[in-house]
Formats: C-alpha cells, sequence, structure tokens
C-alpha cells in the first residue's frame, strides 16, 4: 500500500482539482472573494519541500502511522481531494488500483527490453486533465504463475 500511495502523491489522478470558494477568504496576504473558482495544484503539493522532508521517491514514508492518509485530512496529499468535494469513486478506485497491481505483480516477473537501462526509462508525463505518460512504458512480462483472472480470460 506504500507504494501505490507513493505512486499517487507524485503522480496524481487529477493533477489540477477545481474548487468554488463558499464565502471570503484570505490565504497568503491574497483575498479570496466568495464564489472564486480556485484551482489546486496537486501535481505541485506531492512534490513540496516544505510539505515532505523527502521529496523524490521513498514508500517508507507512509508506514509512519502518522503518515498523511487518502481521505484529505491532510492538505500536503489529497491525490483525490478533500472535504464534501472529495472525489466520490475515491474508494473504488483503490480497490481497483490495489486489485490490478497486485495481479500485475503476482503473475508475472518484469523486465526492460534488452539494451535498456533503469535510468533510460521516460517518466515524463503528458498534458491534460489526468495524467498520462507522454511515450509508452516498454516493458516485458514474463509469465510465473497461472493467475484465476488470466485463466478466465482466456478460456484454460
Amino acid at each position: 500500500m506504500c507504494v501505490l500511495k507513493e505512486t499517487l502523491r507524485l503522480h496524481p489522478p487529477f493533477p489540477l482539482l477545481l474548487h468554488e470558494t463558499v464565502e471570503d477568504a484570505e490565504v497568503s496576504g491574497y483575498s479570496i472573494p466568495k464564489g472564486s473558482r480556485v484551482m489546486i495544484n496537486t501535481y505541485a503539493l506531492g512534490r513540496d519541500p516544505d510539505s515532505w522532508s523527502d521529496p523524490e521517491i521513498n514508500p517508507s514514508r507512509f508506514l509512519d502511522p502518522g503518515a498523511p492518509d487518502l481521505k484529505g485530512n491532510s492538505f500536503e496529499f489529497i491525490p483525490f481531494g478533500s472535504g464534501r468535494r472529495s472525489c466520490p469513486g475515491m474508494q473504488l478506485g483503490m480497490y481497483a488500483f490495489e486489485l490490478a497491481t497486485a495481479h500485475l505483480l503476482q503473475c508475472f516477473t518484469w523486465r526492460l527490453p534488452d539494451g535498456v537501462k533503469i535510468g533510460d526509462v521516460d517518466t515524463i508525463e503528458g498534458p491534460g486533465l489526468t495524467v498520462a505518460k507522454a511515450n509508452s512504458l516498454v516493458a516485458v512480462p514474463i509469465k510465473r504463475l497461472l493467475c484465476p483472472i488470466l485463466l478466465e480470460s482466456h478460456n484454460v
């Protein structure tokens, strides 16, 4: 689960969240009138060195019981938004994310193509409302188990 949370911290499903203010507010000396539409940059929040002691990849940070949770209670980590306007499909999305990742890790050993080193993997993201890689990841799956999901899909 720590790896999944770290993935969501660095690559939130929606890098920009749109909120509308319900009352006048002041943030960092700026006056924000009621009814203003505010865009929250979750991509930048997940990489903010003032909020994260080590903004690089470190899944073990989520082993600490006091680490931010996915429910939107910690404003430095809000991949699904927070409060009344958080994503209603968050729980279903997390179940699907965990299940898909578990099946991919259980049923396959993953390798890079011949001649490709870990440092050569392109992690640049493309533009859009949701986060997607700019260039597809090329990885070689090596089947290691007869997976129930694979058996169903191929009628074995």
